[in-house]
């Protein structure tokens, strides 16, 4: 199998192309009541999209991913794009990196060093990690106009094969969202490869509150969590799910309107205290928005949601995945299943830490804290 050196660069017409777009923009009102209340503050988005277009300088974020060693690989009729590099140490372990949605390889720029080289931030090179972080198909450089589109088992194939065409016979897979659900999946079904799975979140365990009519406290707490987050915080996923070609059509052709859709996602879900810049820097969050927007792929990344919703739960009843199992819970992560439930879904849990700060998006909100939970799990299973 072909394994293509890569460097991305967007051209200076589509960079143009952008500007002009943002500087046509057509805000609406702003809703009664308090800002944020009704979902993206517009008063905050003008700011944001003034800086967009007059203080963000792509050139910079561009090059930044471009000083990780790329790749794109031929496989199921796509390339699949991946940071592929090397760690710094005896006997590096290869680590699967996935992310979710609506993030992407850039919520890795900042993790990525502490996993591979250990050694530069005060830890042992025995722990080093050699990183494989793919684009998901139908995501960033992973997507091309046209393309087949696919789903969580399939993208946990693809996955699989990537690490086979790149010589690794068993490595170990870490993600939240998606990445979580996509390493679950390689669990289930890839077990014999898989050294272990660390996540952050826990994206296989079901979402009816009606199935936890245990009275414990913390059960209790938990079929909570499920009722408000159905009742109040699906709307994305239903859209996602149901009608995702119709909502691709005007998040493709406004970035004001992609910004709308992201930024909600990235104050509501991190730890950020209702500002998100608190837990996300402008060019963090512009960054990655960016490169959705000029790889164009926003509708093939709602494919998941399409697929989970008119599939059967990935986990069948009464199974449970069996390879071990490491798991960070952030304070201000979406959903926070106790222990007991998770033990339903993954038998074999090793590692189970209650982290003090962070959210969804933990590679890109608590580095530090993340890589140091990942390398204490795999120090006790490689």
């Amino acid at each position: 199998m072909t394994i293509n050196p890569f460097t991305y660069h967007v051209e200076e017409s589509e960079i143009a192309d952008l500007k002009a777009r943002l500087a046509l923009t057509r805000l609406p009102d702003q809703a009664p009541d308090a800002p944020w209340a009704y979902g993206t503050d517009v008063g905050y988005l003008r700011d944001l999209i003034a800086y967009w277009r007059d203080g963000f300088d792509w050139r910079a974020q561009e090059a930044q991913l471009n000083s990780f060693t790329q790749i794109k690989v031929p496989i199921a009729g796509i390339d699949v794009h991946a940071l592929h590099v090397q760690g710094k140490g005896p006997s590096p372990m290869p680590l699967l990196l996935l992310h979710g949605w609506p993030g992407s390889v850039f919520e890795f720029l900042e993790i990525i060093p502490r996993l591979t080289d250990p050694a530069a931030f005060g830890g042992d090179p025995a722990d080093a990690f050699t990183v494989i972080a793919p684009s998901l198909p139908g995501y960033g450089l992973s997507f091309r106009p046209g393309q087949p589109r696919f789903g969580i088992r399939q993208m946990a194939d693809i996955a699989a094969e990537l690490m086979t065409a790149l010589g690794y016979d068993r490595f170990g897979a870490q993600g939240g969202d998606w990445g979580a659900t996509v390493s679950t999946s390689l669990g289930l079904h890839y077990a014999e490869r898989l050294i272990g799975i660390h996540l952050n979140f826990l994206s296989a365990i079901r979402r009816d509150p009606a199935l936890y009519t245990d009275p414990a406290p913390e059960i209790q707490q938990f079929a909570a969590q499920l009722r408000h987050f159905g009742a109040e915080e699906t709307g994305y996923q239903m859209i996602q799910g149901t009608k995702p070609q119709t909502l691709a059509v005007a998040l493709h052709d406004s970035p004001a309107g992609l910004a709308a859709w992201f930024v909600e996602k990235f104050r509501t879900w991190t730890d950020c205290g209702g500002n998100p810049e608190t837990a996300l820097s402008r060019d963090q969050m512009l960054a990655d928005i960016s490169f959705y927007w000029f790889t164009g792929c926003i509708g093939a990344s709602f494919w998941p949601y399409y697929d989970r919703l008119h599939s059967p739960w990935m986990v069948p009843e009464g199974r449970a995945m069996d390879v071990p199992l490491g798991y960070a819970e952030f304070p201000h992560e979406i959903l926070r299943a106790p222990r007991v439930i998770a033990e339903k879904t993954f038998s074999d849990i090793r590692r189970w830490s209650v982290m003090t700060k962070g959210g969804h998006f933990a590679a890109m909100e608590q580095p530090a804290a993340l890589a140091q939970e990942v390398t204490a799990f795999f120090r006790e299973v490689r």
